[in-house]
């Protein structure tokens, strides 16, 4: 099991370790990601037109996103701290859904990637949203949270098959 690179995560005994990348010279690093929450059509409608009794959620969500980025290591056990040099989180309406769509995009120089970064700052984003608005609408669903696009390192660029 500790054989297959797709678990670098391990050592040959199987055990969980966090991968050495102090041999691996820092190079820029940026990801993207996203995720969706799907709310009542009132719901949304209250968001928008700023009748949440807690707050600005777009704003909010927005922050926590920022804020959950940079904990991102506290909150995933085998997770590098990273000096992140940027972290940009939009919270866009979407009539379509019904509901928010959350993309956010971190920036690093490193020596390892800074994908999970940007998940986090979507789910909590996320996660955000659904606080603020859980008394009006406990049949909220989050959901599509996956990483859209990342560039750097030895791998260099991915994007999602389908293109984000």
């Amino acid at each position: 099991m500790s054989d297959d690179p797709g678990f670098t995560h391990l050592d040959p005994q199987g055990r969980p370790r966090m991968v050495d990348v102090g041999q691996k010279a820092p190079t820029q690093r940026v990801a993207t990601a996203e995720g969706l929450i799907r709310m009542s059509p009132d719901t949304l409608a209250a968001i928008v037109e700023g009748r949440s009794a807690k707050g600005n959620v777009l704003v909010i969500a927005q922050l926590a996103g920022i804020m959950g980025a940079k904990r991102t290591a506290d909150l995933i056990p085998l997770c590098h701290p990273l000096p992140l040099d940027s972290v940009e989180v939009e919270v866009a309406p979407d009539p379509s859904l019904p509901g928010l769509r959350v993309t956010a995009t971190a920036r690093v120089e490193a020596r390892t990637g800074v994908e999970m970064e940007a998940l986090t700052a979507v789910s909590c984003a996320l996660l955000t949203a659904y606080d603020m608005c859980k008394a009006r609408d406990r049949g909220m669903v989050i959901e599509g949270v996956r990483l859209l696009r990342k560039d750097g390192g030895r791998s260099g660029t991915w994007t999602a098959p389908d293109g984000g």
